[in-house]
């Protein structure tokens, strides 16, 4: 039996404008934009500000408001809003050092985003930084509205740190560190600090404080003349780093998880369930892996032609002039003779 014909999608009904609803409430377009991946809120009113961003085609200004018949473009490029909450994507990472939590560096170093794994029709999210020399728990996501409630001042989410340093805490500066010490930007504390032991001359120390501001921690310390040796972040709000996720690796949260974190940060839930995974997929969820780490662009052009090749054809050399050999009549192999008895058979 003949398989029917696929059908075939139309591309132009994705851009097919949407009819206008007289009873829609408008929403915030820089929280969409947050909403669909593209960075946090902060980002996308820098990115409504620099005018690259159209509703209806005219350029969209800060604090504008969108329904869904609206057409929202970003460079050009229809943008999809998403009106009703969708299911993030959310990604752990223990972070090693000598890594930096940047998408740009002009020095060329190693960078946390060469090795995330692509997400289609969005972007990783970074929650929060961590230093060239620090470790530690790195939490990724699809969802600029949860990255904001992780990261804004106003929520107060807990970072917890293990700390090694050079040297030994007395009673009253244990005290003076969470009462508050006056920084270069102004008064900063821990909201605890519990010793952990140690060897010799260096001991640990367990920290939790609210804020993330540049080498807070290191600089709290360095303030009694003690340099910290070793810096791990270990719990970010809910999230603890697992005891599973070994140095370098990765880990997806499932469905629940995600969840529970969005319930914790008090944002809506979607209404629609994401689709069933497949057999593989499921096998997937909740196991750490190894990143494997992108090519740059720059590498990948300066392979030059020839880069989808197999290594064998790259390897094989080429003949020397002069030294190819002519195919001769006397190569090719006659074909085979038939017997005189065959001939004959059939005369009579």
């Amino acid at each position: 039996m003949a398989r029917p014909f696929k059908q075939q999608r139309d591309p132009r009904a994705a851009n097919k404008p949407v009819a206008a609803d007289p009873d829609a409430v408008p929403q915030r377009l820089h929280k969409l934009l947050a909403l669909a991946g593209l960075g946090s809120r902060r980002d996308m009113e820098e990115l409504i500000a620099s005018g690259r961003i159209t509703i209806n085609g005219k350029v969209a200004q800060i604090g504008a408001g969108v329904v869904p018949s609206d057409v929202v473009r970003l460079d050009s490029r229809p943008v999809r809003l998403p009106f009703e909450a969708e299911l993030p994507k959310v990604l752990l990472y223990h972070k090693p050092e000598g890594e930096i939590v940047s998408q740009d560096d002009p020095e060329g170093r190693a960078t946390v985003f060469d090795k995330l794994p692509h997400v289609r029709g969005a972007k990783w999210i970074a929650i929060g930084r961590l230093d060239i020399n620090t470790s530690g728990l790195l939490i990724f996501t699809t969802s600029g509205e949860l990255a904001n409630h992780f990261m804004h001042p106003r929520y107060e989410v807990e970072r917890e740190y293990a700390v090694r340093i050079f040297g030994e805490l007395n009673e009253g500066q244990m005290l003076q560190l969470t009462q508050g010490i006056e920084l270069e930007d102004g008064p900063a504390s821990f909201d605890s600090i519990k010793p952990q032991g140690g060897e010799g001359s260096n001991h640990w120390y367990q920290v939790t404080l609210r804020e993330g501001r540049n080498r807070e921690v290191r600089r709290l310390f360095e303030a009694f003349q003690l340099p910290v040796s070793r810096l791990m972040r270990v719990r970010f709000g809910p999230v603890n780093l697992p005891p599973r996720l070994k140095r370098g690796m990765m880990l997806e949260l499932d469905t629940k998880e995600i969840l529970g974190l969005l319930e914790w940060a008090g944002l809506p839930l979607p209404k629609t369930m994401p689709r069933q995974l497949t057999t593989r997929e499921k096998e997937k969820v909740g196991k750490t892996f190894m990143p494997k780490e992108r090519k740059a662009p720059a590498e990948r052009s300066s392979s030059g032609k020839g880069a989808d090749q197999p290594a064998a054809a790259k390897a094989r050399p080429k003949p020397a002039a002069g030294s190819r050999r002519i195919r001769q009549s006397s190569d090719i192999t006659p074909p085979k003779q038939q017997k005189r008895s065959d001939r004959n058979r059939g005369r009579g």
